[in-house]
């Protein structure tokens, strides 16, 4: 029995690895560019800063399907918001209102385009967006929400004046003249 390998043998298998390996590497590349690419186009301001300088005024791009969605923060822990002028209060779904430690207040009745359902009243000690933060929000936990993004609703808005042009949403805290 011989020990003899073919050299060309050895080749043609190390080249045919090589191969393989780039188009690995090439496949993983393009995962990575494409699912930042979606993420872009869901949240076109998922690099907005939370540490603005008290500006007071946050400037939104609009999504490519027509929603504002946006990084902040509830009691300093991070969140995502897609802000919503129908409702009435900030939705937490019950889930991250579990992880973000929300106490469960009164159930209440809302209609929502699914039909009336039963939600929770809560309080949220700080609710920051940008470099506006606004305390002590009314909101509401709701079980039926399928994900982990909040709608941020008119208990916080409405203390914002709102001004939407060209694809763009500017939220500032009104001046006190």
């Amino acid at each position: 029995m011989s020990d003899y390998q073919d050299p060309d043998s050895t080749r043609r298998g190390l080249a045919k690895g090589m191969h393989y390996l780039a188009w690995i590497v090439l496949l993983v590349l393009l995962t990575v560019y494409f699912n930042d690419f979606v993420g872009e186009q869901r949240n076109p301001n998922q690099h907005l800063s939370l540490v603005e300088s008290g500006s007071g005024e946050v400037v939104l791009e609009q999504s490519r399907s027509g929603h504002y969605v946006a990084p902040g923060r509830i009691n300093g822990q991070p969140v995502t918001f897609l802000l919503d002028t129908g409702a009435t209060r900030v939705s937490v779904p019950e889930i991250l209102a579990d992880r973000l430690g929300l106490k469960r207040g009164a159930e209440q009745k809302t209609v929502t385009a699914n039909g009336v359902i039963s939600v929770y009243a809560t309080r949220l000690e700080r609710v920051q967006l940008g470099s506006i933060e606004l305390r002590n929000v009314s909101a509401s936990i709701n079980p039926f929400m399928p994900d982990e993004t909040v709608l941020l609703g008119m208990s916080f808005m409405q203390h914002l004046e709102l001004v939407q042009r060209g694809g763009q949403l500017t939220l500032s805290i009104p001046r006190q003249d």
